[in-house]
């Protein structure tokens, strides 16, 4: 369900169903970024690293952080732009095959100037299948209010 301004407060949390990483994902990512470090798409250099197997592109976690939230569908049809992502910090590799969800904590929302939008302060927070959060920051986001989206 589509959430406007007016239906976002400070408090509420919103969570996304869950993707599992595939090889494909990490080849693809690493392809269209032109990142092709061997600790991502080597799996025999990886086996000597800390982690002793391929970890996946931090961008890759933190880019599926939108499609995760655009499946929850509070955002979609009400969403203006995306503001910044700010703080991120990388916390726990990510994996092949490990299957990530994101939540979404509502920090604060205000109205912008125009009153025709507002900007919602969110917390993103991407967790693995055993629920460690593997990465996590702030994802600022402009939406329309509800009066300027049925006006």
């Amino acid at each position: 369900m589509v959430h406007y301004l007016e239906d976002l407060q400070a408090g509420q949390t919103f969570a996304s169903p869950g993707r599992t990483i595939t090889e494909a994902d990490v080849m693809s990512f690493a392809a269209w970024t032109g990142d092709n470090n061997q600790v991502h798409t080597d799996s025999e250099f990886a086996k000597s690293t800390r982690y002793g197997q391929r970890i996946v592109h931090g961008m890759l976690g933190a880019s599926l952080c939108l499609g995760l939230i655009a499946r929850t569908g509070v955002f979609e049809g009400s969403a203006v732009a995306l503001l910044g992502v700010d703080s991120w910090t990388f916390l726990q590799p990510v994996f092949i095959g490990d299957t990530l969800t994101c939540t979404v904590e509502i920090l604060s929302t205000r109205k912008t100037s125009s009153g025709k939008t507002g900007v919602v302060e969110r917390l993103v927070m991407l967790r693995n299948q055993t629920g460690e959060i593997v990465q996590q920051g702030r994802m600022d986001l402009m939406v329309l209010t509800r009066s300027e989206a049925f006006g």
